[in-house]
Formats: C-alpha cells, sequence, structure tokens
C-alpha cells in the first residue's frame, strides 16, 4: 500500500525507508530533514547538500512536520539512542 499526502510530495511506502514519510520518489526521510533543520541546517544548506530536492520538497517536509510533529519527534528520539 503505498499512502501520499494531497501533498504528493511526502510519501509513505511499506518496502522503502521503513515506510516512513519521505521526499517523492527519493529514500529521503522527513525526519533526517528535520533533525539537520533542528541542528541548524538552512533550507539553503539542505538543498546544497541534497541537489535532487528542490524548495518545495522542504516546503512539504516542513507542513507535514507541523502536522506530524509526534510521530517524526519520535523517529528522532529513537535515531537518538
Amino acid at each position: 500500500m503505498t499512502q501520499t499526502t494531497p501533498l504528493a510530495t511526502i510519501q509513505k511506502r511499506p518496502d522503502i525507508c521503513g515506510g516512513q514519510a519521505r521526499i517523492r520518489q527519493t529514500r529521503i526521510p522527513v525526519w533526517t530533514l528535520v533533525s539537520f533543520r533542528q541542528q541548524g541546517a538552512s533550507d539553503e544548506e539542505l538543498l546544497r547538500n541534497y541537489p535532487g530536492l528542490n524548495p518545495q520538497d522542504l516546503a512539504a517536509a516542513w507542513s507535514y512536520y507541523s502536522e506530524n510533529s509526534a510521530e517524526i519527534e519520535h523517529i528522532i528520539a529513537q535515531d537518538n539512542d
């Protein structure tokens, strides 16, 4: 089962990235971008480090995070353990 948000930029598929929310057609999870942003990375820096992304991808990631912060924070906490 593939799940895509209305933005169509954030996708969830059980066989990709462990079913975690990710940027369209990539293996870049939303939580990774959020974690880097929390560590001080700017959008410009993220776009430089992930050249396959565009500003709309980041906007979708931040929107997804704002609507699903508990999910993303839980994944980040698990990664930090």
